[in-house]
């Protein structure tokens, strides 16, 4: 979404809306991202890095889905709702971000 709308203000309006987003997620799906450790950067210009992140999306779905205990509609959840809350988190959603948030939907599908 970052990329979606460059600038500072926008960048830290969304990186606190993001922020919010994921605190207030379900206790399984906070376990799952503390206990997973922080994912290295996507490396690459900036369609490399979507792609490398949309389909990280995929696979965690994939992964969730397996487990089969519901951990997986509450992933998509979280990653829908801090979505949104970053593209809503400035001006509003912009073409481009709406465009991301279409992607990403694509991707936890």
């Amino acid at each position: 979404m970052s990329k979606a709308d460059p600038g500072f203000l926008s960048s830290f309006k969304e990186s606190l809306a993001g922020s919010k987003a994921l605190a207030s997620a379900p206790k399984e799906i906070t376990e799952i991202l503390r206990g997973g450790g922080f994912p290295s950067p996507p490396k690459g210009d900036a369609a490399a890095q979507e792609a490398e992140v949309l389909s990280a999306l995929t696979q965690a779905v994939a992964v969730l889905d397996a487990k089969a205990d519901g951990s997986a509609q509450a992933f998509k959840g979280v990653v829908l709702e801090a979505t949104q809350a970053v593209a809503d988190a400035s001006d509003g959603v912009s073409a481009q971000e709406q465009a991301v948030l279409d992607k990403v939907r694509a991707a936890l599908a």
